[in-house]
């Protein structure tokens, strides 16, 4: 096992929570602005209980690794990103959990009272701050997929969207008590990156990042300094790699040790050497999710991390 991953790191929750779409679909009033969406091929049948199989796959497997899957059905004809809860909640040490305003109007059915509740039954919950009232103002803040944050530094790393406003952001920070750190990124066609947690994924231990896409050179640095001031490894993704979902991962605290959850794409993409700084401190597990990957995003988005304590 890597050196320290018995250890508890308030960056790798040891609880998730997951939803499993019955009509799953890549959603068509997220396309313009997310590039990593791709138009499924075959019966839409199918499609749909692939993505139901991937999704049930998926908790099996973070089972055995001893990791708490709370797996909630998603029946309605809808809600298309539904298996991405983590846009539209967090929970944060201290008993405190966010609800978040979304983009996409048809995202906004996302939002479940019966998950909020699991929360307060199963966790000790002090507060839910609701965001989603911005939405009447246009402004959009998607949770863990606009912000990547380092648990342990306090800092949210946010690239400039129209799914991450900035008062929505400073009202998160002051409220959460985190550091702001907004940036630009662009992949080689110049297309703003719509979320933040396909370009980077912070561990205990180590970042991964896609540097190149940062427009703005002293602000790279900027960040590469945050980070490294950490302590943490950086290692740098390509932006081949991105396009592979490389950075949409999640450290997360498994029975035996941290582990690191990503796809079978990401980390095919992945260097030897990139596999093992990782390893160092955590295991990766690759998880098979093509049809989820459709939709424009991959493992991390599929799980909204319980930072919370077991009652």
């Amino acid at each position: 096992m890597p050196v320290g991953s018995f250890r508890h790191s308030a960056q790798a929750p040891s609880s998730i929570v997951m939803i499993r779409p019955h009509r799953f679909s890549p959603n068509a009033q997220t396309a313009s602005d997310n590039a990593f969406q791709a138009d499924p091929i075959g019966d839409p049948v199918m499609v749909a209980k692939n993505a139901y199989a991937e999704v049930t796959g998926a908790s099996d497997i973070l089972n055995r690794y001893g990791i708490r899957t709370h797996v909630f059905e998603d029946e309605t004809v809808d809600t298309p990103d539904a298996v991405f809860p983590n846009n539209w909640f967090s929970t944060h040490v201290g008993g405190h959990v966010a609800n978040y305003p979304m983009y996409a109007s048809n995202r906004r059915r996302e939002r479940r009272a019966d998950v909020i509740d699991m929360l307060k039954s199963n966790y000790r919950v002090q507060d839910v701050i609701d965001y989603s009232g911005l939405e009447h103002d246009g402004l959009y803040l998607e949770g863990t997929g606009a912000m990547v944050l380092d648990h342990i530094d306090r800092v949210a790393y946010a690239v400039q969207s129209n799914r991450t406003d900035p008062v929505a952001l400073e009202r998160f920070c002051t409220h959460f008590n985190y550091e702001p750190m907004v940036f630009e990124a662009r992949d080689r066609n110049a297309k703003a990156i719509y979320h933040t947690n396909v370009l980077m994924c912070i561990a205990t231990n180590f970042v991964l990042i896609c540097l190149d896409m940062i427009d703005d050179d002293m602000r790279k640095q900027q960040i590469i300094e945050r980070l490294e001031a950490s302590g943490k490894d950086v290692i740098a993704l390509s932006e081949d790699q991105i396009g592979n979902f490389a950075g949409n991962a999640i450290e997360l605290q498994g029975s035996q040790g941290r582990i690191l959850a990503l796809s079978k794409r990401a980390f095919s993409a992945l260097t030897k050497a990139q596999i093992k700084t990782i390893e160092a401190s955590a295991i990766p597990v690759p998880i098979n999710v093509p049809t989820i990957e459709l939709a424009g995003g991959s493992v991390r988005c599929m799980m909204a991390g319980i930072h919370l304590a077991a009652r």
